[in-house]
């Protein structure tokens, strides 16, 4: 079964049941949120009521809860303990957030592995691991670190890195990986030659750590480093390596997510995406057409 969505929107006022009705209006069985701004702090009570009722609905529309996917704030920098102090927000604030996935029944969140601004790859390595084996256990919700595109002093644009940093995880049961197909073209992975990918994926770290799949196209040439995302078949990357990611049977488990932009930043691209990717047939009009709806 294919499980496709998009990110969608949090609000105060609707939270998990505005999210899946959003989702659902772009025909999608799956989707990915913020539970609050992913640049700052500010967070609101999550309501029991809102979602219970976002629960029963998932049901009548015959989603899987379980593949939905909740992103965790930028803000979040494990890899940087320059200040002891900010380190522990970070360490805390992921904290907070994973309480509020159990809060909402959500399973899974991504997180970015941070940045190591001067200290270096090995001690960003170490800080990562080490926050992490401050959260992970507190409860039941999985992180998934996102494989990065390598922009500044990002950590995890190689699989080395990701490597090194679950080995040195104790709770083994709660950390996984949430792969990124722009970030891994502009990392330097050729994603025209996925299998390929997944061959190497799968001896260093296991294909069983693979729990969500972001698939966007890339403005960038592969290598470039730059992470700058395209909807799905207008860049570099292409619609059928796309395609054929997203239908790969040694991931069909698991949940594909678009975060493409939006066209003219005003006009959500999803429901045409997936109709595309359903489909299996490329629109080059599609833009067009958005902005003509």
């Amino acid at each position: 079964m294919l499980y496709i969505g998009s990110h969608v929107g949090f609000k105060k006022d609707t939270q998990l049941l505005g999210s899946l009705m959003e989702a659902l209006s772009y025909k999608s069985n799956t989707f990915m949120f913020y539970t609050g701004a992913p640049q700052n702090t500010a967070r609101y009570p999550i309501s029991e009521e809102l979602t219970l009722q976002a629960f029963e609905l998932m049901k009548k529309a015959g989603m899987d809860a379980s593949k939905v996917i909740v992103h965790a704030p930028y803000i979040i920098n494990l890899a940087n303990n320059k200040e002891p102090e900010k380190f522990q927000f970070s360490v805390r604030f992921l904290q907070e957030e994973l309480k509020r996935c159990e809060t909402l029944g959500i399973h899974y969140i991504v997180l970015h592995p941070g940045s190591h601004v001067g200290l270096g790859t090995d001690v960003a390595i170490d800080n990562i691991a080490k926050g992490l084996n401050q959260i992970l256990g507190t409860c039941s919700v999985t992180i998934l670190l996102e494989t990065m595109a390598g922009k500044g002093t990002e950590i995890g644009s190689r699989l080395e890195e990701i490597q090194k940093i679950i080995n040195l995880v104790e709770d083994k049961e709660h950390i996984g990986v949430c792969l990124d197909t722009c970030h891994l073209n502009d990392a330097g992975y050729d994603m025209k030659e996925f299998d390929q990918f997944l061959d190497i994926f799968d001896s260093m770290i296991g294909l069983e750590k693979i729990y969500c799949v972001h698939v966007n196209d890339s403005k960038n040439p592969m290598g470039s480093h730059k992470d700058r995302h395209e909807n799905f078949g207008f860049g570099t990357i292409g619609f059928d390596a796309l395609l054929s990611i997203v239908y790969n049977k040694r991931l069909e488990k698991v949940p594909k997510i678009l975060e493409t932009p939006y066209i003219d930043r005003e006009y959500p691209p999803y429901r045409y995406e997936i109709e595309m990717i359903r489909e299996k047939k490329f629109d080059p009009g599609m833009i067009q057409k958005i902005k003509q709806d």
